[in-house]
């Protein structure tokens, strides 16, 4: 099963705030790793609290909130940033 990995406008501004090399391992990452996943929740955590129902997955100091569709197998990235700001949204 190919996962396709969709980014929200706010996640693509999100991204584009953090360095080069970075945003590369973030993309990188969501291409190799979870869009070719058979289930992505393998490799991510979901969130409880106000954030319950979204994933979030781990790239150094970094993590990506996710939404999983499963009906559409689309992982839509909702944000992006270092994990001391990126729970604050």
């Amino acid at each position: 099963m190919i996962w396709t990995v969709e980014y929200d406008p706010r996640a693509v501004q999100d991204l584009k705030k953090l360095d080069r090399s970075v945003q590369s391992e973030i993309v990188d990452y969501m291409d190799a790793r979870i869009a070719t996943a058979e289930d992505p929740r393998r490799f991510g955590k979901p969130l409880r609290g106000g954030k319950f129902g979204l994933w979030r997955y781990r790239v150094r100091d970094h993590r990506i909130i996710c939404e999983l569709h499963d009906r559409r197998l689309v992982v839509l990235v909702v944000a992006v940033g270092h994990r001391s700001t990126v729970y604050a949204n």
